[in-house]
């Protein structure tokens, strides 16, 4: 049960990681501001790779 807690505290803070990095995006985008934008490009890419990790791992079974 401790696990399921844990792992759940590590979805919502990477939504939330998600979000903010989309909101820095689309600010820095908008304003053409081209450094800013792949900044938060790169930070995107990073969190893809985490939320594919955690869907190998809940389909593997290692997850709930």
């Amino acid at each position: 049960m401790d696990k399921r807690i844990n792992w759940r505290e590590q979805e919502q803070q990477l939504v939330a990681r998600w979000n903010a990095a989309n909101e820095r995006y689309r600010v820095a985008h908008a304003g053409n501001q081209a450094a800013e934008a792949d900044a938060a490009r790169a930070e995107l890419e990073l969190l893809r790779r985490q939320v594919a990790r955690l869907k190998v791992e809940f389909t593997s079974g290692k997850r709930y």
